[in-house]
């Protein structure tokens, strides 16, 4: 077995997008099979099964720093997992000459319970990017603010609901009673929920999926203008990759309100628990990639839909270097023979 390799640097390569798609396509695909079966674990297992195997198919000498956990809660995608076709131990053919050294966050499948429900913007979804370029979050709650290149210079994290939406509204052209924001539908944003009601902006209530609703905010003509409230800080770490691609931005903070909360910040060599967290503190990387497939009907993706002969599947592939933005739709035949496509 030729087990010469040579490092590629830090770039990663427009190819190296289309590798990551396959990772996020079959993952979305497995999961989908099980989608409105009300078993919200099954739906995440197949997809992290999914998606890991397919990472080791990939020219990547990569190490998880967003996952499902830590080693002991999670049995693959863990964090620290060392995952490509470098570490691959059924490759029955030549490891790759070249490789790439990166850093990876995943959420296999983000909305599980939309998945087992059956309710749209279930994703499967990816950031990579050099080492180093992802923050190691701890997996705690986080303040988020996330809106989109036109107003990510007049808003801030700690400024009143009101004026952060009446400076949407003046950098957009628009009334406030014309924005509408997505905040998780969460007994903790009682208070949010009002104060935004208060101005005469309309809020679209979601009961998973911030990451979805993140990047709906960064794209024009979704008819989302901003998210708001606490959710997940690794799903806040995918959200500035993305914001990165986008040129939106999300604004964060980590909810550190217990003594254990503290340890695993420090662990990760977190010591401010006050700071504002940008795109670029949470993704820093020079070169980054993100990649989702659409499990469920969304508002930018439409979910996996299963026909005789095969499976279609609606991605949405950035980078910011070089800075393109791709929405692919893709057909997954079976081999066979009088294969018919359906478009």
């Amino acid at each position: 077995m030729d087990m010469t390799m040579t490092h590629e640097g830090s770039g990663l390569s427009s190819d190296l997008s289309l590798e990551f798609l396959r990772v996020v396509e079959q993952a979305a695909i497995a999961c989908a099979r099980t989608m409105g079966q009300g078993d919200r674990r099954k739906s995440d297992q197949v997809a992290v099964e999914a998606m890991r195997q397919v990472l080791d198919t990939v020219a990547i000498d990569g190490t998880i720093v967003i996952g499902e956990g830590e080693r002991d809660e999670a049995p693959m995608l863990y964090i620290g997992e060392r995952v490509g076709m470098v570490h691959a131990k059924d490759i029955t053919g030549p490891r790759p000459v070249r490789y790439s050294d990166v850093d990876i966050a995943v959420d296999p499948l983000e909305g599980t319970n939309l998945c087992a429900t059956g309710a749209p913007n279930a994703i499967a979804v990816l950031a990579v990017s050099e080492r180093g370029g992802l923050l190691n979050a701890p997996d705690l709650y986080m303040e988020k603010l996330v809106v989109g290149p036109s107003s990510k210079h007049a808003v801030s994290l700690d400024a009143p609901v009101a004026d952060n939406l009446n400076a949407i509204a003046k950098c957009l052209g628009r009334d406030v009673d014309d924005l509408v924001v997505i905040v998780l539908d969460r007994p903790r944003h009682e208070q949010l929920i009002a104060d935004i009601r208060a101005t005469g902006a309309r809020i679209r209530l979601i009961g998973d999926g911030d990451l979805s609703a993140g990047i709906a905010a960064a794209v024009v003509g979704t008819g989302v203008h901003a998210v708001m409230g606490t959710g997940g800080a690794p799903e806040g770490v995918l959200t500035a990759a993305a914001m990165r691609c986008l040129n939106g931005e999300i604004f964060a903070r980590l909810v550190v309100n217990k003594p254990e909360h503290e340890a695993r910040c420090r662990a990760m060599g977190i010591t401010d628990f006050d700071r504002i967290y940008r795109s670029t503190d949470l993704a820093p990387g020079r070169s980054i990639i993100f990649a989702a497939t659409g499990v469920t009907d969304g508002s930018l993706m439409r979910g996996v839909r299963f026909f005789g002969d095969g499976t279609r599947t609606s991605s949405l592939i950035m980078q910011n270097q070089p800075h393109q933005v791709r929405f692919i739709d893709s057909i997954h035949v079976v081999e066979g023979m009088n294969v018919k496509i359906k478009f």
